[in-house]
């Protein structure tokens, strides 16, 4: 097996598209330092990197992104084992059924997808950097969806759908914040080094929506024909990853080509002022 000197980490490295980012990341040499909530899943996941991958250099963190003290904790955990980080996936996601909230307040789902994320992205930033000063640059991907479409924007004045909770809608609300801070997030490091993009990565067969309600279930039966598989779905990550555009500039990608936005994910004020928001709450 190859061995380079660069450090990726990815969240969501227990199950579905995240393990297989990992796995394929270790495949290729990278020193993976793999996120995981369950430790349990994350330690199943790992066995079964180092068994396809004999000598696979891979750690474990973990974390629940929904609470940003242990956010926090992931990051100085990432900082003691590493003093550089050439690729953050920023892949972990979840659809809850029913409203939540965090010890710190925050609607899980948004607290989850989106200001795990942010938080972990601002707090990894001076390993990045180290990256781009040794290697010439970093990566950061950010699994968004084509679900940011159900919605027609971010619900401004009720971020934390406290008026009118429903799975899908919170969910989509998250993987519209992942592409608008995504842009912001390009658009501030423009000549910095830090090449930034978010993926659709297609409907893809995992547990994923066993979180979602019994509705949300039943209709997972039926899309499953549709499905694509983890390996198919983790492709144009793993693309943008090591290879992808030159300067992907915040830039949307579905099967490694640009992908259609909503023109909410398109606002240059929604994204500055969704970065506001998100640095207050997780200041």
């Amino acid at each position: 097996m190859p061995q380079n000197s660069k450090t990726a980490v990815v969240t969501g490295a227990s199950s579905g598209i995240g393990l297989v980012v990992a796995r394929e990341l270790a495949r290729q040499g990278w020193r993976v330092i793999a996120h995981g909530r369950n430790p349990y899943r994350s330690k199943a996941a790992l066995a079964e990197i180092s068994r396809v991958v004999p000598g696979a250099n891979i750690t474990p963190v973990q974390a629940d992104l929904s609470v940003m003290a242990e956010v926090r904790k992931a990051a100085n955990d990432i900082a003691s084992l590493t003093n550089r980080v050439d690729l953050l996936v920023n892949n972990a996601g979840a659809i809850i059924p029913k409203r939540q909230v965090t010890p710190e307040g925050f609607e899980a789902t948004f607290a989850g997808n989106h200001l795990g994320p942010f938080l972990l992205t601002q707090s990894l930033m001076p390993l990045l950097r180290v990256a781009v000063i040794a290697a010439g640059e970093a990566r950061i991907v950010n699994t968004a969806s084509g679900a940011h479409q159900m919605v027609r924007d971010m619900e401004w004045d009720d971020l934390q759908l406290e008026k009118g909770y429903r799975p899908w809608k919170a969910y989509a609300q998250s993987k519209l914040a992942n592409i608008l801070f995504t842009r912001e997030l390009a658009t501030r490091e423009t000549g910095n080094g830090i090449k930034v993009s978010a993926v659709h990565p297609g409907v893809v067969d995992t547990n994923f929506p066993s979180g979602g309600g019994l509705l949300t279930q039943v209709g997972w039966l039926f899309a499953k024909p549709f499905t694509k598989t983890p390996e198919q779905g983790a492709d144009t990550i793993l693309w943008l990853a090591t290879d992808g555009p030159k300067d992907p500039a915040g830039g949307y990608f579905e099967k490694r080509r640009p992908a259609q936005m909503t023109k909410a994910a398109e606002s240059h004020a929604g994204a500055r002022r969704l970065w506001g928001i998100s640095e207050k709450l997780t200041a």
